[in-house]
């Protein structure tokens, strides 16, 4: 059978920004090695396979790979998945589609404009909560001083599927001039297991936007990612335990990718029982894997 193949960008409405997906249909009939090698020759931080047009237990089965190994859930490829399901599979404009992943179901949200999707919402795992750390460490890891961490608030590991440690700074100047040390960064990584990191301030370069965030994830191969929705999600969680903006409900845009010139825009939603995260997808190329 063939494997149709589409090229996608994802937490953006412009093509050649956000961040990049490929995303490839049939795949029940290659094994893990061949999902693997391909994931590496198309080098995206993500590659998913949907295994069939037909769905299982109410969701498509699909699974996600970087280019070094495979993971049980990120933000973008999940969007984009959907958004290949509604357009390429379903032809219609079903409210919410469901992909089975490797944290279990996940459900995506569409919402439409004349017949077309213009927003997709997934509603992550719960978050698993899983420790602080000291201003001192994180420093170090990510080149900035110890006064540049908003020591207002706590540096936390949280995980909604992937993990990644939330470092509040003072001030966009500082977020832009954080730079991993990989000799620290790897350090951490021998202590505490594969933790992205993401790095967020309260000033942003377009002003429709809330918050600007980076996230550096060496941990998956890849040193930065120009928009991450689990990593997103964990910052969501983090934002309504602490009531960082007033509240324990959020309502925010987030830009991502700004610094290394991939634009993305991703637009979180949390309280006490609920986190999601949502964007728009632009279609690049539709091919087929040979």
């Amino acid at each position: 059978m063939p494997h149709p193949l589409y090229t996608l960008d994802v937490f953006t409405d412009t093509r050649y920004t956000g961040n990049q997906l490929v995303v490839v249909r049939h795949s029940a009939d290659l094994d893990d090695d061949a999902m693997q090698a391909i994931a590496r020759e198309m080098n995206y931080s993500e590659t998913t396979f949907i295994a069939s047009d037909t769905t299982r237990d109410g969701g498509f089965d699909v699974r996600i790979f970087t280019p070094n190994n495979e993971l049980p859930f990120a933000g973008h490829p999940t969007l984009g998945t959907a958004f290949i399901i509604q357009q390429e599979i379903l032809h219609d404009t079903p409210a919410s589609v469901v992909l089975n992943l490797g944290v279990g179901p996940i459900k995506v949200d569409i919402i439409y404009e004349s017949g077309r999707p213009t927003e997709l919402w997934m509603t992550q795992k719960d978050p698993d909560w899983i420790g602080e750390h000291t201003a001192e460490e994180l420093a170090k890891i990510i080149g900035v001083s110890p006064d540049g961490i908003d020591s207002r608030h706590p540096i936390e590991s949280i995980s909604t599927g992937v993990p990644v440690v939330v470092v509040p700074l003072r001030t966009l100047d500082i977020v832009c001039k954080a730079k991993i040390d990989g000799n620290a960064y790897a350090d951490f990584l021998r202590r505490h297991g594969d933790l992205g990191i993401l790095v967020f301030a309260p000033e942003t370069y377009d002003q429709a936007n809330d918050l600007n965030v980076r996230v550096f994830v060496d941990c998956f191969g890849i040193p930065e990612d120009p928009a991450t929705g689990s990593a997103n999600g964990c910052l969501a969680a983090w934002l309504s335990k602490h009531k960082y903006l007033g509240s324990s409900k959020v309502e925010v845009a987030v830009e991502q990718g700004c610094e290394i010139k991939r634009p993305s825009r991703l637009f979180l939603k949390a309280d006490t029982s609920s986190i999601q995260v949502g964007g728009s997808v632009v279609m690049v190329s539709k091919g087929e894997l040979l």
